[in-house]
């Protein structure tokens, strides 16, 4: 077991851990700590644990020192200046005419370099780009493509449920996402319904993913035959899956078939075959989507 705290960059970013050394940290503490990019302020937001060995990635680096007030207005200066380096990154985007769209300009807390995220749909030839930044900022200069997920994590947004969105208020890594899940959930597949901002698929669509595998597993699927608890046999017309009930067509005398709605401990059954859970999104997930979409725009 190794003693670490876990410090964040972001509001909701990824959690990373660093060697508490001799300071005594607490949750909502400010820390300079020294990372891959050079020295860092962050945010602890996991105290002082012990966690195995075999999850920290070594050598582990140690906590630099507390921040101070002054550290603190450092911070809040330079979060003036990337107002400024996102205008003039704009400005020299235009001027040499590149396909890309500027996101967001970071500087390092030891102002040793300015990083710019942006997204593109292909390569960027960005040389000449870099050579006029470094002229103006005399500072190390990086460009980072980012994809159209990232993009909405870093700038936020309010989501079709009314609430900021999720990877941008707490959510500190996307999650798999499949369309496999709206199809367990009996989503409508109408791309506009569940997409996020970002044009991908939900991540809210995994929050209820277990609960409605789980559900489902109780129930019958539509077009399965059951027998009632009267005797009576007939075919799953429909379910539902939160109130566990299920409507069956059953037979009556002469041939007569009427729909009967019962809930589903009522009803024998073979029972479904355990579904693979959802995995991320991948080619064939956006083809589908594609397809939908091009359904939907047809009816129009």
């Amino acid at each position: 077991m190794i003693k670490v705290t876990g410090v964040r960059f972001r509001s909701a970013g990824k959690i990373y851990y660093f060697d508490p050394a001799n300071f005594d940290i607490k949750k909502g503490d400010n820390v300079i700590v020294e990372t891959a990019r050079g020295v860092e302020f962050g945010t602890v937001v996991m105290g002082i644990r012990e966690v195995e060995d075999d999850k920290v990635v070594s050598p582990l680096k140690p906590i630099l020192r507390m921040a101070t007030q002054k550290d603190q207005e450092t911070v809040e200066r330079n979060r003036e200046r990337e107002k400024e380096a996102f205008d003039i990154c704009q400005e020299k985007i235009r001027k040499h005419d590149l396909d890309m769209k500027l996101v967001d300009a970071e500087y390092t807390f030891d102002n040793n370099k300015v990083l710019f995220y942006f997204t593109a749909d292909g390569r960027v030839d960005f040389r000449e780009l870099v050579k006029d930044l470094a002229a103006v900022f005399k500072t190390r200069i990086e460009l980072r493509q980012i994809g159209v997920r990232d993009e909405t994590k870093i700038l936020g947004g309010i989501g079709i449920c009314g609430r900021p969105l999720c990877c941008h208020s707490w959510m500190p890594e996307f999650i798999p996402v499949s369309i496999k899940m709206a199809k367990e959930q009996n989503l409508s597949l109408n791309p506009t319904k569940i997409s996020g901002t970002c044009g991908r698929l939900m991540c809210c669509l995994k929050n209820e993913q277990d609960t409605y595998e789980y559900l489902n597993s109780k129930l019958p699927g539509v077009g399965d035959y059951v027998t009632t608890e009267d005797g009576l046999k007939g075919e799953v017309a429909s379910v539902n899956v939160l109130r566990q009930t299920v409507k069956v067509i059953v037979s009556l005398d002469k041939d007569e078939k009427e729909i009967k709605e019962y809930p589903v401990d009522q009803l024998k059954f073979r029972p479904r075959k355990k579904k693979g859970k959802g995995g991320k999104d991948n080619d064939a997930d956006m083809k589908e989507l594609a397809a939908l979409e091009d359904k939907e725009k047809s009816k129009l």
